[in-house]
């Protein structure tokens, strides 16, 4: 009996320690299918797990990044884009697992798109031969290596070739990496066809939407669109002989992206979870994936934050600064004497900080609360910190004390510009400007009045041009104290009054 409860006892804690080895893998990107596996790439290496889900496997462990792994037609062999060397070059690898054979040697960033249906060679596209690189073209090589061929089409980003290898299906342009989505306007992506023996060119799926990722299956060319109501990207149809186009899935929370096909499916990634697509029936379903990791990205080291300075403050005495580095404050020395952090927030990022005139406070923007408030550090008070707004959603930017340190103004993603009351606990809005981006933002300054009444700053004009702009916090009344007939910027008070 006590053998039996030693044993049940280390089973338990060997299913334990598996269970917490475990992790329920999320953000899985650039996903493909074969008859009997998926594989994905995650965290920067290629893993491969069966259709069904459950525990993945990795296939590599570069420092660099692995992307867009695909299978090749009889699923022996994983074909992908990979920094080993510096550089983004095409890789192969056997499909259980090997050491990467490199096709391609250019000093351009090469982007696997697919294997031909024959499997003998790779369609990559590269901007290696496109002049100041602002796009790329689709060039063809052996498995085996060797010199590339360029196709004839003359711009691409994704493609898929035709089961009897005598057209393509592609978009010239995309818009996969774009920080921005629902955009409508003269570059969003089209679907064209390219037939490789007579160097003809069709627009086949036009919206003023995106529409790209094209994947050629049967008499079918699947690809994602944002035409839709909920303006996400879903997976659409276009047959062939009919030429019409039909919605697949209907995704309203979150986009697809960057799908694949296999040959009776399609595999995509939303929300970071991975869907297999049935085109059969049409319908899709979730495929639960766990990887095994040791998460040594979590564990504590040392990072050097000198080359990571966001911004800085200066002392006024000028003896020491504030710098925001790897959102974290460090008191470093004019010439000598310690570098001090001093707020040691791992996990919460402190922007922009401004040092009081006093020398008593250093105000900054702290995301502790998981949005962006004004916070202090009492540096005569043991460097107490204390969170003063709670503004809730929003970005701002430099703060600036007034003489008297009772008062900070600074301007937000907006272009509101506001003054905070420390003594009244109080925030004043100002004004708001015009035609302010992220770099003005940035940029964006006031001077205050030796007496901390007064701040004056360059007023965004109709006309394009700027006014100066002088605001009284006590009476808190806003005039404009030049006609902006002429672009007039920063200005500043007279320190002598």
């Amino acid at each position: 009996m006590t053998r039996l409860l030693i044993l049940l006892f280390l089973l338990n804690c060997s299913f334990s320690l598996q269970t917490h080895a475990q992790i329920n893998a999320r953000m899985l990107q650039y996903p493909d299918v074969s008859n009997t596996h998926i594989t994905f790439s995650y965290g920067g290496d290629v893993w491969i797990v069966t259709k069904q889900g459950g525990l993945a496997h990795k296939l590599t462990s570069a420092s660099g990044v692995e992307m867009f792994p695909r299978f090749s037609p009889d699923g022996s062999q994983i074909a992908f884009s990979g920094n080993y060397y510096g550089n983004v070059d095409v890789y192969t690898i056997p499909t259980m697992g090997g050491i990467p054979k490199r096709i391609t040697h250019h000093g351009m960033n090469d982007i696997l798109i697919d294997w031909y249906p024959d499997g003998k060679s790779l369609l990559f596209a590269s901007s290696r031969e496109s002049g100041k690189q602002r796009f790329s073209q689709f060039y063809k090589v052996s498995d085996k290596g060797g010199l590339p061929e360029k196709l004839s089409v003359p711009y691409g980003e994704f493609a898929s070739i035709s089961p009897d290898a005598k057209k393509i299906a592609y978009t010239p342009r995309s818009r996969a990496f774009r920080t921005w989505k629902r955009y409508r306007g003269g570059m969003a992506a089209d679907v064209w066809l390219f037939d490789l023996e007579n160097k003809s060119a069709e627009l086949i799926i036009k919206n003023e939407a995106n529409d790209e990722f094209p994947m050629w299956i049967g008499n079918k060319i699947y690809f994602l669109s944002d035409r839709n109501t909920s303006q996400r990207f879903n997976i659409w149809s276009y047959d062939i002989a009919s030429k019409q186009t039909k919605q697949i899935t209907d995704f309203s929370e979150y986009d697809i992206h960057f799908p694949a096909m296999g040959s009776e499916e399609i595999v995509f990634e939303a929300g970071g979870r991975l869907y297999l697509l049935d085109l059969a029936t049409e319908k899709y379903s979730e495929v639960k994936i766990s990887v095994v990791t040791d998460e040594s990205t979590l564990l504590p080291r040392n990072e050097k934050a000198d080359k990571h300075i966001q911004s800085f403050t200066l002392a006024r005495d000028g003896k020491r600064a504030v710098i925001e580095a790897r959102g974290e404050l460090f008191s470093v020395p004019a010439e000598d004497g310690p570098v001090l952090n001093l707020s040691q927030t791992s996990g919460v990022a402190e922007r922009f900080p401004a040092w009081s005139p006093d020398g008593q406070y250093i105000a900054y923007w702290s995301d502790r609360s998981g949005e962006y408030e004004l916070t202090v550090r009492d540096l005569k008070n043991n460097n107490a910190e204390k969170k003063l707004t709670s503004y809730g959603p929003g970005y701002r930017y430099q703060l600036y004390w007034s003489p008297n340190s009772k008062r900070v103004a600074y301007i937000d993603k907006a272009m509101v510009i506001y003054v905070y009351d420390f003594e009244k606990n109080k925030t004043m809005k100002v004004d708001k400007q015009l035609t302010l981006y992220e770099d003005e933002l940035e940029n964006f300054s006031v001077s205050w009045s030796g007496d901390s009444r007064y701040i004056a700053y360059a007023k965004n004009q109709e006309n394009g041009n700027n006014a100066i702009a002088i605001y009284d916090v006590k009476e808190e009344k806003l005039r404009q104290v030049t006609s902006g007939f002429y672009s007039d910027l920063n200005p500043a008070f007279d320190p002598d009054g």
